[in-house]
């Protein structure tokens, strides 16, 4: 590959860019992984790895795992270790809407078992890792084959607010996981226990020790022909060998590194402030490709989002400060069109979190029980932070926080008038 890349400052500079573009999905997933399945002394702590942890209860403003959460399906956790072998994965028939997504450490979908792609009925499949091809046994309804060997899962399950907890409980019970030796009855493989890194907080991104992380992820993750190019430069760093020393490096390496993290998280922002997370930020391998800006501006906006097959993502910020209350109508014939259901919630800025109200009332969609549509089939939906005083404005009411707030708009199962964009998200006016 000629001089070696470490020799060549500026080298160094471009490949680091690249590579913080790259891996900023894998290092922004450890931040999940390391509390909920490594750290048992965290309170979001899962149980470790092969455990679902369930969330039955529509989300609130005390639930801060993930930002812009979904507050119509209540999540499902788990997080697999594939490197042993593969695992089992159970889901119950139900006809309520859920899905069962599988991403790969680089946040790219492995697949996805729910109402949309498997249907209502009851199914199990095979969660298998990049060393475990073999066809599954007898008695599985498909398999999903990961790329890299730590997987996680963040289920979704529709929610029709607190009083239907019960329901939600019951279909979440039945997302089951256990291996395949379990399964089989067979002497339970075990793979050696890595010395997992302290996730330290959000510094690590700007400093050398992203590279350190990145080092150590990659260890879960086989060379894919796509990335051979870049896997290579980074090798000629040391990253990827498992014992990444950056003081090992000449001090101008090191800084030529420090500034590519400075560029690369300079494209992100900049990157980020023009996309949407209804277009294709989030998908599976092949729908990414090399696509890796993209799938870093997804994790940065809505980590976890799901592929617009799935879900169809719109939304808007504040204008004014979030200070003026605002009208969203939807005219007759005009609501979004969505296979399974439709909702919008609002989240404080710039954390991109639910906000207290009064009514404990985080989104608004075609399940809220006594919306009021005018004559004419239309509907209104009133953004403000102040409770409208008349009746038949506060049923419309979607609650805002006082200051600067997202709207984020989600169609789940989105139908065709969406996915060719001859539907359009109309525009709130101010009152």
């Amino acid at each position: 590959m000629g001089n070696p890349v470490g020799a060549d400052p500026e080298a160094a500079r471009r490949t680091a860019a690249r590579a913080w573009i790259w891996g900023y999905p894998m290092v922004e997933n450890y931040r999940t992984v390391y509390p909920q399945a490594i750290d048992d002394a965290d309170p979001r702590y899962v149980g470790g790895f092969g455990v679902f942890r369930h969330y039955p209860r529509p989300f609130t403003p005390d639930n801060t795992d993930v930002v812009t959460p979904n507050n119509d399906t209540p999540y499902s956790w788990a997080w697999l270790d594939l490197r042993a072998e593969p695992w089992v994965l159970e889901k119950p028939a139900t006809d309520r809407y859920h899905v069962l997504p599988v991403h790969d450490l680089d946040t790219a979908y492995v697949g996805f078992v729910g109402s949309r792609t498997t249907g209502d009925g009851a199914g199990r499949y095979l969660v298998a890792g990049p060393g475990h091809r073999a066809n599954p046994p007898e008695g599985f309804d498909g398999v999903l084959r990961a790329d890299t060997n730590l997987v996680g899962i963040l289920g979704r399950t529709f929610s029709a607010g607190p009083q239907d907890v019960p329901e939600v409980e019951r279909v979440q019970a039945g997302y089951l996981l256990r291996p395949l030796s379990e399964h089989l009855g067979t002497p339970r493989p075990v793979a050696a226990e890595p010395v997992w890194p302290v996730w330290r907080g959000e510094e690590a991104l700007g400093t050398l020790e992203f590279f350190s992380l990145l080092d150590f992820l990659l260890g879960f993750f086989p060379t894919l022909p796509a990335d051979a190019e870049l896997r290579g430069r980074l090798t000629e760093l040391g990253i990827g060998s498992g014992d990444f020393e950056p003081a090992a490096l000449p001090a101008e390496v090191r800084e030529a590194l420090l500034a590519g993290i400075a560029d690369a998280r300079g494209e992100l922002v900049a990157a980020s402030e023009g996309a949407a997370t209804g277009t294709a930020l989030f998908g599976t391998r092949e729908q990414l490709g090399t696509r890796y800006l993209d799938r870093a501006c997804g994790a940065l906006k809505g980590l976890y989002g799901l592929p617009v097959e799935e879900a169809w993502y719109g939304g808007w910020e504040s204008t004014a400060g979030g200070r003026e209350p605002a009208v969203l109508r939807f005219a007759a014939g005009r609501l979004p069109p969505a296979r399974f259901f439709w909702s919008a919630t609002a989240y404080r800025l710039p954390e991109r979190l639910l906000a207290a109200n009064e009514i404990d009332r985080y989104s608004i969609g075609d399940r809220t029980p006594g919306l009021v549509h005018g004559e004419d089939g239309s509907l209104t939906l009133y953004l403000q932070h102040e409770r409208p005083t008349e009746e038949a404005e506060s049923a419309n009411w979607l609650p805002v926080p006082e200051g600067p707030y997202f709207v984020a708009v989600r169609a789940y199962g989105p139908e065709p008038a969406l996915l060719d964009g001859s539907w359009r998200l109309p525009t709130p006016t101010p009152r």
